[in-house]
């Protein structure tokens, strides 16, 4: 079955209520568990440092009057998600995925940002309903723009597919019904990882790409947008581990976040309408227009790409737009954010 009718199939069982749609066969899932067990051994040993807390406002050099027009305000900022949101494996908040975000998006709009990241590392998708109950707690700071990357733990703990994307929809919903903008990093690839060998890295892979995909409609079909984080760290991971992981072997180093910021920051600014846009697709970096599962099975073969709803439906149902924009280096954020 081809990964587009796989991906439809878990999300319209988890839209649906079906939960018995897995990733994998009972005999190929105890193989991966197995596997991720004896792993385990291998990465990430040693007590994980609680991430930086990296929450602030950035962008300092640029005005900040409450007086002045909206545009002149700071925007509102929230990540969500797991170990990889909130930035395990770094020393320093200015490297975590989150500031590099923050900064870029205010370097990008010209506004200063207010961050809050809720992410908690070990989080599963289950945990979304609680991080979003937590953005939403204050009614006096409404994000403008969400950024969530979750997924790998729902694959190690194996979570069902189907109950993956079900909470990832609904929090992507309730995000959006607030007013928020959401961008969702898909499902990294698990394959990578060192000390992850065969049968599992195959199936790591297959997994991973499978589960973003599934994730691309869900997210697509609530209003938010995804960027693939697997094939763009995948080979860039393979050919350079030493630099590209953190010292567990798990989580990504500086310059892993860095690279996987890089994907996401065109997406984000183009969410809030400050990223500059072509006015059709560009037919020579193979843009279009696709039915979603299509679109979104693309996507989880190639990193950095974006996939947005276009038309609500067509011969093949909804329709989305399959982009992959150029990437933008982000410069070092400010030493420490002001809080």
């Amino acid at each position: 079955m081809s990964r587009a009718r796989v991906a439809r199939r878990i999300a319209a069982g988890a839209a649906y209520g079906g939960g018995g749609i897995g990733l994998l066969g009972a005999a190929a899932v105890g193989v991966v568990f197995a596997e991720v067990q004896l792993a385990k051994r291998y990465v990430g040993g040693g007590a994980h440092a609680d991430p930086p807390r990296a929450d602030g406002r950035y962008g300092r050099a640029f005005p900040d009057d409450t007086e002045r027009p909206p545009s002149s305000e700071p925007l509102r900022f929230a990540m969500l998600g797991d170990s990889t949101a909130a930035g395990q494996g770094v020393h320093r908040a200015r490297q975590t995925p989150a500031a590099l975000l923050a900064s870029g998006l205010a370097a990008v709009a010209e506004r200063p940002v207010d961050l809050r990241n809720v992410a908690l590392p070990g989080a599963q998708s289950d945990d979304l309903d609680r991080q979003v109950t937590l953005i939403l707690s204050d009614p006096s700071w409404v994000p403008d723009v969400c950024v969530i990357m979750i997924g790998a733990n729902d694959v190690t703990h194996r979570m069902p597919a189907t109950r993956s994307v079900r909470y990832l929809a609904a929090a992507v919903r309730r995000l959006r019904t607030a007013g928020a903008e959401v961008v969702v990093g898909t499902c990294p690839d698990l394959s990578t990882v060192e000390n992850v060998y065969q049968p599992l890295r195959w199936l790591a892979r297959r997994v991973s790409r499978q589960l973003a995909a599934a994730q691309t409609i869900g997210v697509v079909e609530q209003g938010g947008r995804t960027v693939s984080l697997g094939d763009l760290l995948g080979p860039e991971f393979a050919a350079n581990p030493r630099e590209l992981f953190g010292p567990d072997n798990y989580h990504p180093s500086a310059e892993g976040y860095a690279t996987a910021a890089m994907a996401v920051l065109p997406t984000l600014c183009a969410a809030l309408g400050v990223w500059p846009e072509e006015e059709h697709p560009d037919v020579s970096r193979d843009e279009g227009f696709l039915p979603v599962a299509r679109a979104a099975a693309q996507a989880a073969a190639e990193g950095g790409t974006e996939v947005t709803a276009a038309m609500p439906s067509g011969p093949r149902g909804p329709w989305a737009l399959l982009k992959r924009r150029r990437r933008r280096r982000i410069q070092a954020p400010e030493p420490s954010p002001a809080h």
